[in-house]
């Protein structure tokens, strides 16, 4: 048996993981200004390779963790990138993760060790090899299970706004949304949950505050199957 795998070549098998954060009505990313080659000086995702005694998912949440301090964060496999000359220090494979975080969260300090820094979306910089592929489908991924599943509600803090839950449809969208549309949306589910709460930094007034009810989303979902 050992015979028939020293007959094939080895690779390096990397994460990358794509981190988004939401702030000020706007989707950022979490990227590294490199301090080591290939690449220093370079903008990319945080990654790392994975070791022998873990699984590919243990390697992307352990690079996570390195980064932010964060577990028990969403986050989701989005493709392998394997072009050959991906890397040009060795022939290298990479699976990619996208992970979805509250911006006022992470560990600052880890960060800040990182050299990582938080930038908009709409203003990234050129990234180190095939990253902005990584990110494009990222996006893609993100916007379709927006759609589909509660995976957004990560990116807010436990109560918010509807502005700030419409706002962040829109940035992940890229689009406009109407008003009146979304809020007869978010009133069809139940598990959108208006509080007592009022948040008056906005106005005197203030605009009531929701909470995502997981629970009430489960049991939603164990009714239509």
């Amino acid at each position: 048996m050992q015979e028939y795998y020293s007959l094939h070549p080895r690779f390096y098998h990397a994460v990358d993981c794509i981190i988004f954060g939401f702030s000020g009505g706007e989707l950022n990313l979490l990227l590294l200004k490199r301090k080591f080659d290939p690449g220093m000086g370079e903008w990319s995702l945080m990654g790392g390779f994975v070791q022998e005694d873990e699984s590919v998912d243990d390697a992307a949440k352990r690079v996570l963790f390195e980064l932010t301090g964060l577990t028990n964060v969403f986050m989701e496999q989005v493709g392998v990138f394997g072009k050959v000359g991906r890397d040009p220090g060795e022939r290298v494979i990479s699976t990619a993760y996208y992970a979805l975080i509250n911006i006022n969260d992470y560990d600052r300090q880890l960060v800040e060790s990182h050299n990582a820094h938080w930038i908009n979306i709409n203003e990234l910089p050129a990234l180190l090899f095939d990253h902005e592929q990584m990110v494009e489908r990222a996006k893609t991924v993100m916007k379709v299970q927006a759609e589909l599943q509660p995976t957004c509600f990560s990116l807010l803090p436990e109560y918010f706004t509807l502005t700030q839950l419409q706002s962040l449809y829109e940035a992940i969208n890229g689009a406009a949304l109407d008003k009146r549309n979304f809020r007869k949306r978010v009133a069809e589910r139940d598990f959108i949950e208006k509080t007592r709460l009022i948040d008056k930094t906005t106005s005197r007034r203030g605009a009531s505050l929701y909470r995502f009810n997981e629970e009430k989303y489960n049991n939603s979902q164990r009714l239509k199957i």
